[in-house]
């Protein structure tokens, strides 16, 4: 009891607003911490010492039990355990509600600790509970069964919960709203990820979800909105005949005063619109009274935060919580240019630069996938509303507006209009509107004579704007045009450049990543324009000053660098004055983070793991050097220690990395391969170890370089090719949901394998000619197709029974060939010469003089008309 004492007191000290009091309570209680019997009694004296100690102290033990259950509870042996389960659950009556809500705490906290099966008779114990008679008993135990169900719905099997569910059900009906609400709160915890349990009860369940719809508890309305919205997955054959009423009520939900309700209700049409045939039959009748509801709910509030932001704060330094965290894609190779990588970027800028999930947000998206759904009937009714809002005079409801195609024509002056509207809110939302329309205004070729122009310029001076909000959506809505209008935008270059310059002065730190983008999606729109001494003079010289002034470690380099690497594709030749200080720099970030990573494999907890973005855009930069400017790279490599530093970066953990790493490989391999070659026992194995088409980006560029290498070594390549032939085969077989690329890369790398290992590989060629030949013939003309059909010829000389099966397969890729050069027609010829002679030797009739007529004349017509006419087949 003494023990009990010392540490009651211990919990009435950390109440002190004394400091040294405070840091002694908090040492004892680390030493406390470390003895298991501890937590014991801190749940005695929630539970058993209501009499001789204040509900703060014996919530705070609550806290500090539920804190060791977090740290240490399966180091606690199984006495201990049981102790505190049954002795928590005795105050889960407690008079005192902050008690009560300690003890659901405690509950939910052990659950999500251990097993299901250590404390089987938990959901029992809690429905006896709910069954007394004490009111108490009752909303302590429905605590705690929401908190378990919010935290561990899913951990539980069916059988569990069912025979909670009408224990639950009854609750809808109690006078005390709190009671309502948790009860529902529960079953909305379980129908989000499991709806077995309700399914026995649905009815009962409906009946009394369907008697809250008076209900004037705010919290009860909130959890009746959330269980038609979560019905709508689960059980959408049961509210079919009821949908009608709930539609109409979900509808006045939608506009309630109460924002937490109205978000709740608003849900429902995002759930709803997920099944297209049911929301366009059962919400068509409604239309005309939802839509204004959701454009009206799109207004801007007066305590929306968006609003109070300074309206000329472009001077004010950014804070680094301010700037999103960035994440670059590694190059990934198909065909000697760039493709997009396998996961798709789905970030998409908000009209005001991120916030929380609000009422106005739901219902622009939900006004979105409603037109995709109602088409013209919802724009038919929308526009006529928009007009409404454009000519508003109070500014926060223009600021609820969203264009439609048909009607460009009228909106785009107005949107022109507002992008000098004095709110900074107006301003940047129009810039946002105006970039989802980029498409029509370049494409329509009246939009682009009468708006192009205009709608330009404003973005570019929108992009100088006093308001850092407005440059974020003028310089992203900037960056969306210019990926839309590519070469149109060449004769507004000197304008653009002389504006983007000006940007330097005056972005802060985020803007500058967005500006990055912005010119590097310039340089790929435009190509070799940009190489125009005058503009490569307006553009480098701010360009370099901030390459000059970031420090390696600056985390805004990434962007920088990855805008350095569209510039270098685009302006060529011109990039020569600025090769040396970029290649040197970039070699440096490797070498420094390959120096920190094996300092931390060395000693992990005394180094950090490196920044691998540093080596990844560093790999990049480096890699559009050689492709740009191959025939400056030979002393810059001599003279570096890239090749060593490649050998590093080609076993690192991270696949992102090695990606990199094997497309500067593949590069520099065609660029200066006397440097490369030094090195390729090395570089093969390792190119070895990644083709596995699980990783696909990867896996691409890793069988994309082994072609390049394959190319320059020749016969040499024979020592190597052995365990490279089965990993080829399988990736080239993986056509189901396999990246075109990948597939394109593997054929064209077999191919080339073939011209100078032939002998290796003919003996497989039954095994891959139909995929590479299928992969193949999707390939345009150019030289990289020829070499890989050059090998193709070799190997069906050396083995032309492995092809008889497929050879349907062969006459279609030779003909995807629109101009074949004469030197590979001639070895067309000699294939058909091989086949025929392979098929007399083995007695076979499939492709003799008769049956070859009957086998051509079975050939689609434009297949047998192009074989006969470039081929004389």
């Amino acid at each position: 009891m003494n023990y009990n004492r010392f540490v009651i007191q211990l919990l009435q000290h950390a109440h002190s607003t004394d400091r040294e009091v405070q840091r002694s309570v908090q040492v004892q209680l680390v030493q406390l911490n470390e003895h298991q019997q501890f937590c014991c009694y801190l749940v005695f004296i929630l539970s058993e010492m209501k009499d001789q100690i204040d509900a703060t102290s014996r919530s705070l033990a609550g806290l500090l039990l539920k804190n060791n259950i977090r740290a240490k509870w399966n180091k606690y042996p199984q006495d201990v355990k049981y102790f505190v389960r049954t002795t928590c659950l005795k105050s889960i009556g407690d008079q005192e509600p902050l008690i009560r809500a300690t003890v659901g705490i405690i509950v939910t906290t052990i659950v999500m600790e251990e097993n299901m099966c250590d404390w089987p008779d938990l959901l029992d114990t809690l429905a006896t509970v709910l069954m007394q008679p004490d009111e108490l008993m009752q909303e302590g135990a429905l605590g705690a069964l929401q908190k378990v169900f919010e935290d561990s719905a899913d951990r539980y099997e069916c059988e569990f919960l069912r025979p909670i569910m009408p224990k639950l059900l009854v609750f809808y009906e109690h006078h005390s709203a709190k009671m309502r609400a948790l009860a529902m709160n529960s079953v909305n915890c379980i129908l989000m990820v499991n709806n077995d349990p309700i399914d026995f009860a649905i009815d009962q369940f409906l009946t009394s979800l369907f008697a809250r719809h008076n209900d004037n508890d705010e919290e009860v309305q909130k959890q009746l909105c959330r269980s038609l919205t979560l019905l709508l997955d689960t059980h959408m054959d049961k509210m079919m005949p009821h949908l009608p009423n709930v539609i109409e009520y979900i509808i006045k939900k939608t506009q309630d005063q109460n924002e937490s309700i109205a978000l709740e209700a608003c849900e429902f049409w995002l759930s709803i619109a997920e099944n297209n045939e049911i929301c366009r039959t059962m919400v068509l009748p409604h239309l005309d009274k939802l839509i204004p509801v959701l454009l009206g709910s799109m207004r801007y509030s007066e305590n929306d935060p968006a609003l109070k932001a300074n309206e000329e704060d472009s001077s004010v330094p950014d804070r680094e919580e301010d700037i999103k965290p960035r994440f670059h894609k590694s190059r990934q190779h198909g065909l000697g240019s760039l493709v997009e990588s396998d996961e798709e970027d789905d970030d998409d800028d908000d009209d005001d630069g991120g916030g929380d999930w609000n009422i106005r947000r739901c219902s622009a998206a939900s006004l979105d996938v409603l037109a995709s759904i109602f088409g013209k009937d919802l724009l038919d009714k929308l526009f006529p509303l928009l007009k409404d809002t454009l000519m508003n005079e109070n500014w926060l409801v223009k600021g609820c507006m969203d264009g439609v195609v048909p009607h460009l024509g009228e909106l785009i002056p107005f949107l022109l209009q507002m992008m000098f509207d004095k709110k900074p809110l107006v301003r940047s939302i129009t810039c946002w509107t105006l970039s989802r329309y980029s498409s029509h205004i370049v494409v329509d070729e009246n939009f682009r004579q009468n708006f192009f122009k205009d709608v330009l310029a404003n973005l570019l001076r929108c992009s100088l704007d006093s308001n850092k909000k407005v440059q974020e959506a003028a310089c992203s809505a900037f960056a969306t045009l210019e990926e839309e209008a590519g070469e149109q935008l060449i004769p507004f270059l000197g304008e653009i450049l002389e504006q983007l310059v000006q940007a330097f002065q005056c972005y802060q730190a985020k803007n500058l990543l967005i500006l990055y983008d912005a010119i590097g999606t310039l340089a790929n729109s435009v190509g070799e324009a940009l190489s125009h001494p005058h503009y490569v003079q307006m553009l480098m010289p701010p360009l370099m000053e901030k390459w000059e002034r970031l420090s390696d470690e600056d985390k805004e380099l990434f962007p920088l660098l990855e805008c350095i690497s569209a510039i270098v594709s685009a302006m060529g030749q011109s990039f020569i004055p600025y090769i040396q200080p970029v290649f040197t720099r970039c070699c440096s970030l490797i070498e420094k983070c390959v120096s920190q990573n094996q300092q931390h494999l060395m000693a992990p907890e005394q180094v950090e793991a490196p920044e691998t973005d540093f080596i990844i855009v560093a790999l990049d930069l480096l890699s559009g050097l050689a492709e740009s400017l191959p025939e400056h790279m030979t002393p810059l490599v001599t003279n570096s220690k890239l090749i060593e530093l490649m050998l590093f970066c080609s076993m690192d953990v991270t696949t992102d990395v090695r990606q990199s790493c094997f497309a500067l490989l593949g590069d520099l391999t065609k660029a200066c391969p006397e440097r490369v070659l030094s090195q390729s026992n090395n570089f093969i194995f390792f190119l070895a170890q990644n083709l596995d088409p699980t990783k696909i980006s990867v896996c691409n560029n890793a069988i994309w370089a082994l072609g390049e290498l394959a190319l320059k070594m020749g016969p040499a390549m024979k020592q190597y090719v052995g365990p490279l032939i089965e990993p080829l085969i399988v990736v080239i077989n993986s056509q189901q949901n396999m990246q075109r690329t990948l597939l394109e890369n593997t054929a064209i790398t077999i191919g080339r394998l073939g011209q100078f290992c032939g002998e290796e590989l003919a003996p497989h060629i039954n095994r891959f000619i139909r995929p590479a030949c299928y992969s193949l013939r999707n390939i345009k003309d150019n030289a990289e197709k020829e070499s890989a059909f050059i090998g193709l010829c070799n190997m069906i000389n050396m083995n032309p029974v492995g092809v008889l099966n497929d050879f349907i397969f062969w006459c279609d890729a030779i003909a995807s060939w629109t101009t074949p050069t004469d030197s590979l027609r001639a070895l067309f010829a000699g294939v058909r010469k091989c086949l025929k002679i392979a098929e007399n030797c083995l007695k076979y009739d499939i492709i003799g003089d008769f049956n070859w007529n009957n086998f051509i004349q079975q050939l689609p017509p434009p297949l047998r008309e192009r074989l006969a006419a470039f081929y004389q087949i």
